[in-house]
């Protein structure tokens, strides 16, 4: 929901466990309590996609679970998170885009100790458009209200024994018919590829082929399929730059378009979901226009990349609480 800072310091005196997502100067006014938060402006709502500076996004965890932790992660002990985490429960991450520790998680994440045994979920914190590279993006510990642009901060959450936490992605696109897409290289920025086995600089076979950039390259996982999303072309140095980074020995291949995002969203998304957290990328708000539209009961912050135990990109990550 999206409320003001004056209600939102009532829930956090009131003791309720919040996840909240605003303006910098917004999140500086809360006191010290049960909450962690990331900068964005970006959203969407019960009334549709918005941009807002003036209210605050919450999420209200449920009364019935305990908060084990919060703390920020630098760079280098990210990988202490799985075993921070209870035995039973999830942990919510926030990381300010470009900063160390959003390097570090997205190229390492995958290889931390039981990274996909304990349920992580979270997302990139960034700032409104126009000051991308004037204001850096930041995350709150909410129980000192200490800030940092450089470290993740991260909520542990216990549950009781008869509930289980359930993370979910729901992706929209799907590889496309064209060629197949290695790398030698891994990073978020690429200068070579292999394209269909025969190498390739990786910018000049994007303009030659005259891809358009708003489609990610899609990889599939197991039958998961997981975006990575284009920054953009650098013509000069002749690289292309990503929003995640790209693996070795994985096959990619650009995304199938998808033309009508919300009619294919309400066609596509499981019915009776009601997740206790959700959010979506910002290349899905501003590619598919959803600025004044509806995605259903799915509401949350739309983010500079999204975390279902990994970095994703033009995706959806929800949590949903099941009984057992």
């Amino acid at each position: 929901m999206l409320i003001t800072v004056e209600q939102a310091t009532q829930r956090i005196q009131a003791g309720e466990v919040l996840l909240l997502a605003g303006d910098e100067s917004l999140l500086k006014q809360l006191p010290q309590g049960t909450w962690i938060g990331g900068t964005i402006p970006y959203f969407m709502s019960e009334t549709g996609g918005q941009c807002n500076t003036q209210l605050l996004f919450a999420h209200p965890l449920p009364k019935d679970v305990r908060v084990t932790k919060i703390h920020h992660y630098t760079e280098t002990e990210l990988e202490q998170i799985p075993e921070d985490a209870p035995e039973n429960g999830f942990s919510v991450i926030i990381i300010p885009a470009t900063s160390a520790a959003h390097v570090a998680y997205a190229q390492n994440a995958p290889s931390y100790p039981n990274i996909f045994f304990k349920p992580i979920i979270g997302w990139i914190a960034g700032v409104h458009l126009d000051q991308v590279g004037e204001i850096s993006p930041k995350v709150f510990n909410g129980q000192t209200t200490e800030m940092t642009e450089q470290a993740a901060v991260v909520m542990h959450v216990s549950l009781p024994q008869d509930q289980v936490a359930l993370i979910n992605i729901f992706n929209l696109f799907e590889q496309g018919e064209g060629d197949e897409i290695y790398f030698e290289e891994e990073g978020f920025s690429i200068s070579n590829c292999l394209v269909n086995g025969k190498s390739h600089n990786f910018a000049q076979y994007l303009l030659e082929k005259k891809v358009d950039i708003k489609y990610p390259l899609v990889a599939d996982y197991c039958g998961a399929m997981v975006n990575v999303s284009f920054q953009g072309i650098d013509i000069e140095n002749r690289t292309v730059n990503l929003y995640a980074p790209v693996f070795a020995h994985t096959a990619y291949k650009i995304a199938a378009p998808v033309e009508d995002y919300v009619s294919a969203f309400q066609r596509a998304f499981p019915e009776g979901v009601e997740p206790i957290f959700a959010c979506n990328c910002i290349l899905n708000y501003l590619y598919s226009e959803l600025e004044g539209k509806k995605t259903g009961a799915i509401v949350g912050p739309m983010t500079f990349g999204e975390v279902a135990y990994q970095l994703l990109n033009q995706t959806l990550v929800y949590l949903e609480i099941k009984r057992v």
